[in-house]
């Protein structure tokens, strides 16, 4: 769409206000989205218009069209640009994927050009003269400046250290329980800490994790279930009050340069609880995780940054993990605001690995929505506000690596040095927007207060989890296939809480999905259609080769999709049909009746039918079938005495449709017929068609709906 937006402006489309082809693509993409949200749900309602031949060919020619368009649009913008390429992309998810990768390209060039017409890249620098801006080197992304400037690195990702999980002195909790806080201490407590959540005496030798133990000595004793999972800082939380130093507009104090500013790692219990008495005795500070997901059913909290008006700090959480519940004495204190950037997760990982709760938080993220600046994430927040280019080659690093190299440790403190800075904009730009008043202040605070209520939530199995990764996949699996994989799912799920490994590292989905859509017969099928082939696979090849030969001896039974529910009377009994209601809606689709109807009144002869039955045999006539697809090509042979043979289903159905018509007919005249035919056509506009195909059926027209 850029194309001809600007080709339009440039032979004076704009007007004078400059604003013409602007609003035209605008006005465009606001008529195509209404468009496409006119087209026919998918569903019932999609498979209804599928099924006429008009509609397909509509489909099948815009769908050549859009792609055709998304092709050159890809092109336009150096995207791969073979979409609509059958030889190299052969499936759905493949060009999902193309449309993906071409957005994010996109949309960082639309960015990019946002931050130009903002002015954020403009030569003056935003920060006060005698700054020195970042200096923009021109190279490989992976190719260090300096001296040695022809070495290049890589992303580290540690394939052979040993697991943090093995040294934690609290054995992971990955049974399928629910969570139980970790808390036995409570400070800054307004209401003291449940005695359910006390830890009781265990034996020491009992061989399960302690919330398990927890879990199930709850159940025997029936003790306060709610207390036993309810958010520990509930009811400070809830009587919470914002205090008056945030409705004030606030002076930005400048951060120290990077270089300048003091990094201390923390790795010891000792500098661990020095840091928890400067961050009680300090206003504000900056909070930011690492964490791990991938080698870990859970994950794992790596690091935790912090970062004080003076002083930045790196936690290593892993050597510390047993002693972090200290820092809940600063975290909970309501007299500290806690400044954080997308939080979501934070907050849960923070209860999850270590029991520490947030009380009076700030979410840079929410504030930055507020004020609808059009990109939200940190690092447009760093390069608006600080004059920054934040490095994120690191962002998908693996933070177990121990010990960390300087240029993570580096990125690490990057992340919240700049935060408190960039709170302080975010408050006055909050207050200038709301006219000097504290409401947008206000909101964010609320946003951010909701978001510490946030309970983290393990995930429990049960025999209907694989049904919700199944129905996000959009496939149809028979009954073969949905068994494999609800196999393949329960032996994945218990594989990775047993192993302590994430389910993508045990069988990434779209590798469960294939092997459950082929049913390979043999071990070397399963190998197959993993590519690359994870460890443990390989290793539980034969148990999932049993797996699959179980799944193959289920009876072959069609797919309960929208294609055949809705259309599929066959579990239908014969008493429910009897008892269907013509003047009501019926439990399945009344439209299947056309096709049973014009079979039954084709066979009467029109010189012996009433007036009622000449009027419905019209209609019918004119009627097209829109179950054509459904239906046998003409060029099958299908025996003609099938309706006169009573062990067949044609008979049953034939004998069925014939009663309630004759009833209908002979017993309650014209009018129930048009009331039938009404349920048939189901639509006014189907009746309004039929009307100008046939004028003389007017009559008709006026005594089914009127």
């Amino acid at each position: 769409m850029a194309a001809p937006v600007s080709g339009e402006s440039g032979s004076g489309a704009r007007g004078d206000s400059g604003s013409g082809a602007p609003g035209h693509g605008l006005g465009t993409v606001v008529s195509a989205t209404k468009a496409a949200g006119g087209l026919p749900q998918p569903g019932d309602e999609f498979d209804f218009y599928r099924s006429f031949p008009g509609f397909q060919d509509f489909c099948a020619v815009q769908g050549e069209r859009l792609l055709h368009c998304m092709s050159q649009l890809m092109k336009h913008h150096g995207c791969r640009s073979h979409i609509n390429d059958k030889n190299k992309l052969t499936g759905l998810e493949e060009r999902f994927d193309l449309v993906v990768e071409s957005n994010d390209v996109i949309l960082e060039k639309v960015g990019i050009m946002l931050d130009e017409a903002s002015g954020v890249t403009r030569s003056q620098p935003v920060m006060p003269a005698g700054y020195q801006p970042p200096k923009i080197v021109v190279s490989s992304w992976n190719r260090k400046g300096g001296n040695r400037s022809t070495e290049t690195f890589h992303l580290l990702h540690a394939k052979n250290i040993q697991r943090p999980q093995l040294k934690f002195k609290d054995k992971v909790d990955n049974s399928n329980t629910p969570f139980i806080p970790k808390i036995s201490v409570k400070p800054n407590a307004v209401k003291p800490l449940s005695s359910c959540e006390f830890q009781y005496k265990r034996p020491e030798d009992l061989d399960v994790p302690p919330a398990l133990a927890d879990f199930i000595h709850q159940l025997r004793t029936q003790e306060h279930m709610d207390d036993m999972f309810s958010h520990p800082y509930q009811h400070e939380l809830d009587h919470l009050v914002m205090s008056e130093s945030l409705r004030i507009k606030p002076e930005p104090q400048i951060y120290k340069p990077l270089e300048e500013t003091s990094c201390k790692f923390i790795d010891t219990l000792e500098d661990l609880v020095d840091l928890n008495e400067k961050l009680t005795r300090s206003k504000e500070f900056a909070v930011d995780l690492e964490h791990h997901s991938y080698r870990s059913f859970l994950g794992i909290t790596c690091l935790m940054q912090i970062s004080t008006r003076e002083e930045d700090f790196i936690i290593d959480t892993l050597e510390l993990r047993s002693e972090m519940y200290i820092l809940n004495e600063s975290f909970t204190d309501p007299s500290i605001v806690k400044v954080f950037h997308g939080a979501d997760s934070d907050i849960e990982w923070l209860q999850k690995d270590f029991g520490v709760y947030v009380v009076n938080m700030f979410d840079t993220h929410h504030a930055a929505r507020s004020l609808n600046l059009g990109r939200n994430s940190l690092d447009h927040l760093l390069k608006l506000y600080c004059n920054v280019d934040s490095n994120k080659r690191y962002q998908l690093a693996d933070w177990r690596i121990r010990p960390l190299p300087e240029e993570m440790l580096a990125y690490a403190q990057a992340d919240t040095h700049y935060l408190l800075y960039v709170y302080d904009r975010l408050r006055a730009d909050l207050c200038d927007a709301a006219n000097g008043q504290s409401n947008l202040i206000h909101l964010v605070w609320s946003k951010s207060k909701d978001l510490c209520l946030k309970k983290y939530v393990k995930p429990i199995f049960t025999e209907e989890s694989y049904m919700e990764l199944y129905r996000r996949q959009k496939k149809s699996f028979n009954s073969q296939q949905l068994a494999a994989f609800r196999l393949l799912y329960a032996w994945r799920d218990k594989l990775a809480r047993s192993e302590d490994e994430s389910t993508g590292y045990i069988l990434p989905n779209h590798m469960m999905m294939k092997i459950a859509e082929e049913l390979p017969k043999e071990p070397q099928g399963i190998i197959a259609c993993c590519n690359p082939t994870p460890p443990l696979v390989r290793q539980q090849i034969n148990e999932l080769h049993q797996f699959i030969k179980q799944a193959r001896e289920i009876p072959l039974l069609k797919s309960e999709s929208t294609l055949f529910g809705p259309h599929d009377t066959s579990h239908v009994s014969e008493s429910d049909l009897m008892e269907l209601s013509f003047t009501g809606r019926s439990n399945f689709l009344t439209s299947t009746l056309t096709v049973l109807c014009n079979i039954i009144l084709s066979e009467m002869d029109s010189g012996h039918l009433t007036v009622a039955q000449q009027k419905a045999h019209s209609i019918m006539e004119s009627f097209e079938n829109p179950f054509r697809m459904y239906l046998p090509s003409k060029d099958i042979h299908i025996s003609k005495n099938a309706k006169y043979d009573p062990s067949s289903k044609i008979y049953e159905v034939h004998r069925i449709i014939r009663h309630i018509l004759s009833v209908t007919v002979k017993e309650q005249g014209c009018h129930h017929v048009s009331l039938l035919i009404q349920q048939v056509l189901s639509t006014r506009g189907a009746v309004d068609m039929l009307s100008k195909a046939n004028p003389r059926k007017q009559n008709c027209k006026q005594s089914i709906f009127f």
